[in-house]
């Protein structure tokens, strides 16, 4: 059996576990866009900021403000979740591979 057909699980459950933090993270900073008197640079709060604000400034520079909101971490929910359904879902395409 060829190396790489032995580690499509260990791929597929990295990619699952790496994208479900980067959602939970993008979620949480949805959650404290409520709270905007919260600094995200000090105290637990960069574990949050520092894996999300990269990506999130890229996509502020596409994608403006709606009514003074930033919709990103929304954007990057959706594709997160669109990602994993594709390749990592039931019907998808590393899951078909593996299975």
């Amino acid at each position: 059996m060829p190396l790489l057909v032995k580690s499509l699980p260990t791929l597929h459950f990295f990619m699952s576990f790496s994208i479900g933090a980067l959602t939970l993270a993008f979620l949480l900073r949805i959650i404290l866009t409520w709270y905007p008197k919260i600094d995200l640079r000090t105290g637990f709060w960069p574990i949050i900021f520092l894996p999300t604000e990269p990506i999130l400034v890229l996509t502020r520079k596409i994608v403006a403000p709606i009514g003074g909101v930033d919709v990103t971490p929304i954007i990057w929910v959706g594709l997160l979740s669109l990602f994993r359904e594709l390749f990592l879902g039931q019907q998808g395409l590393l899951t078909q591979i593996i299975f």
